[in-house]
């Protein structure tokens, strides 16, 4: 029994395919088939259950699938030590986050990344399913919000800051809004994102105010397409300040209540260990914190 064939396997329980764990691995299917029979075949056990559909783990072979990953994972774990007297990032970075903060931050993380450290290649999912680090082999994760209580090691990054926004000549013959609940009067774009939000939480110091979403023009899981629906005229909006920046530095958009404030949110990235931290993973970490520490706060 070889690593590479650990890998091959554990890779196709990973993707659910051959054909995708071929793509992932840069060779071909039949390749990848031939590999885990061979691999069957070597210890005399079934490990996959195989149908036209779908490929399913048995018994041993979902007992078979733990231990490979413990193995791969020892051995990384040594390879890094090596990593780690070189300095120099190097390898595949696998990593997961939203799509919506994928498309805020993570993508020009992930480019400016990959320029500054030629050495590594990202392989990235963005996606809002939540990701199994460990069992599925991603090297970290970027999540949003309060993280829930587990064995992985996090490391808080910065966070993400909001406002509220209309375009600039927006009420166009209404008085200007002087509180928070004036807004419900209001035409309204919302970011509803896995759960349909009904109302926005403002808080001035100890004041608490909810704003119910009375009047909606549009609810969209984009904070893009919500920005440039603002810039529109066909709402009030609220936005992270890294979106809202640019259209407010151009005159699209302006400030709406700046000084009420919307909740913050914690940006976080989430790993499975921090006593072997790869260089590779190490530099992004360091990457995103810096980037993150360049974002327009609030007054």
């Amino acid at each position: 029994m070889e690593l590479n064939q650990l890998k091959v396997f554990t890779r196709v329980v990973q993707t659910g395919s051959f054909t995708r764990a071929a793509e992932q691995l840069a060779s071909q299917k039949a390749y990848v088939s031939r590999v885990v029979s061979q691999l069957e075949q070597e210890l005399g056990l079934r490990l996959l259950a195989r149908s036209t559909r779908a490929l399913s783990l048995t018994e041993v072979g979902r007992e078979f699938y733990e231990r490979a990953i413990n193995i791969l994972s020892a051995v990384e774990a040594t390879e890094s030590l090596a990593q780690q007297v070189q300095g120099e990032p190097r390898g595949i970075l696998k990593l997961s986050c939203g799509t919506e903060f994928g498309m805020i931050a993570v993508s020009d993380w992930i480019n400016g990344y990959l320029k500054r450290y030629p050495q590594v290649q990202v392989e990235a999912d963005f996606s809002n399913r939540l990701i199994d680090l460990v069992h599925e082999g991603f090297d970290l994760a970027i999540r949003l919000g309060e993280l829930p209580d587990s064995s992985l090691v996090s490391r808080s990054l910065g966070k993400l800051h909001y406002g509220l926004f209309s375009a600039s000549d927006y009420p166009f013959n209404n008085p200007r809004i002087l509180h928070p609940k004036e807004l419900e009067e209001e035409h309204l774009i919302v970011f509803n994102n896995i759960r349909r939000t009904t109302h926005w939480e403002l808080s001035q110091g100890e004041h608490l105010v909810q704003v119910q979403h009375k009047q909606v023009r549009l609810r969209v899981n984009n904070s893009f397409a919500a920005r440039d629906a603002a810039i529109q005229g066909l709402g009030i909006v609220q936005l992270p300040l890294v979106v809202a920046q640019p259209a407010l530095v151009v005159g699209q958009l302006k400030p709406v209540l700046p000084a009420w404030q919307p909740p913050i949110v914690p940006i976080h990235a989430v790993f499975a260990s921090s006593r072997y931290l790869t260089p590779k993973v190490r530099c992004f970490i360091d990457y995103a914190l810096a980037a993150c520490a360049n974002w327009l706060k609030p007054n």
